[in-house]
């Protein structure tokens, strides 16, 4: 879910009983204090991020909010490495729909079908499908994306070790991509747990 839907499922559907407000200032608050404790940054994250930058322009296309995620990139020292940041409480519908992804692209003003998408998620997967990116999947341990969601992913790789320029510069065909009537259908939230993943 967007940053904006989440707090509002949260308060209507699971019936919390705070403001969307209250909602989201413990939750920030909470996972800003655990990422001061102890970043979780998938293994081989920051050698991929430099590597990669120092060829093309990166961007951050994510469902945290965006104080998450400049916290995440002052802490791991990789803000230098993106020219672009997109949160999804920035566009109108969060993962699955495409909307943070297209907001990145045009940020970088380069052409979505010209982009790459590194993903872990289930959600995360159907949104840079739907924007018609390229799509590496690096699946996340805890929340195995679905064979559905893997299927519309043109390289599976198991570590981001192997996200090298090569592998990037040799991804070709869209044929698993959506076309724009299934990219219309998508839901703006997705609540069940296969979304999940990290902030970043």
């Amino acid at each position: 879910m967007s940053s904006t839907e989440w707090p509002r499922y949260m308060r209507e559907r699971l019936r919390v009983p705070l403001t969307e407000e209250r909602i989201v200032d413990l939750i920030v608050a909470d996972l800003l204090a655990r990422y001061r404790r102890d970043l979780p940054l998938l293994p081989g994250a920051v050698d991929a991020v430099r590597r990669l930058a120092a060829h093309w322009p990166l961007a951050v296309a994510s469902s945290s909010n965006r104080v998450v995620i400049e916290e995440v990139l002052d802490r791991s020292g990789l803000r230098a490495c993106f020219d672009a940041i997109v949160s999804s409480e920035e566009v109108a519908h969060g993962k699955p729909s495409p909307d943070v992804y297209l907001a990145a692209t045009r940020r970088l003003g380069v052409p979505a079908r010209d982009c790459a998408a590194v993903e872990d998620s289930a959600n995360g997967i159907r949104a840079a499908a739907a924007a018609r990116l390229h799509v590496v999947v690096v699946p996340n341990s805890h929340f195995p994306p679905p064979e559905d969601a893997l299927a519309k992913a043109d390289l599976v790789i198991a570590t981001l070790d192997e996200l090298s320029l090569d592998v990037l510069e040799a991804m070709g065909g869209t044929e698993a991509r959506l076309d724009e009537q299934e990219a219309k259908s998508l839901p703006a939230s997705d609540a069940r747990p296969d979304r999940a993943g990290p902030a970043t």
